[in-house]
């Protein structure tokens, strides 16, 4: 894998080459690989942090927003969580939420933090001290839990 820099900002400090990158990683990711036709711009990235993996050629290698609390549950959320193609099997996903995790604890230090997780990753999301609060429901014709990461 090459040099991954690291960049944690809000929506309006991004680029807009960086913004464009950005969401041709979630489509590719959410829309294309796994056949799911929604509207990935849902007006929550105007209020939310963004903590992107950039490769040395200024892809996105992976990716996730942190949600204030209130916007998206009473909590603070982790969401649009992906890792591209191309840097699966490096690390860089657990590294990711590692980093996703604190920024959102420093930023909601009381609040805890609850995810829409994909089920076939809840044991990944676990392995971080997520704990499943839901049962299983469908969202896009995906299987999904809720799971919660107290303060």
């Amino acid at each position: 894998m090459q040099n991954i820099t690291w960049q944690l900002c809000r929506f309006q400090e991004l680029k807009v080459e960086q913004l464009y990158a950005i969401l041709r990683a979630r489509s590719a990711v959410f829309v294309v690989e796994q056949n799911c036709p929604y509207l990935d711009m849902d007006d929550a990235d105007q209020d939310s942090l963004h903590l992107i993996a950039w490769s040395e050629d200024q892809q996105a290698a992976a990716y996730l927003r942190i949600v204030p609390p209130g916007l998206k549950y009473p909590e603070a959320s982790l969401g649009r969580v992906i890792t591209s193609q191309f840097a699966r099997g490096t690390g860089i996903g657990k590294e990711l939420l590692t980093r996703g995790v604190a920024a959102c604890l420093a930023q909601h230090p009381t609040h805890s933090i609850r995810i829409g997780a994909q089920q076939y990753l809840e044991k990944f999301y676990q392995s971080f001290g997520f704990v499943t609060v839901s049962d299983m429901y469908l969202e896009d014709d995906i299987a999904h839990v809720e799971m919660l990461l107290t303060a």
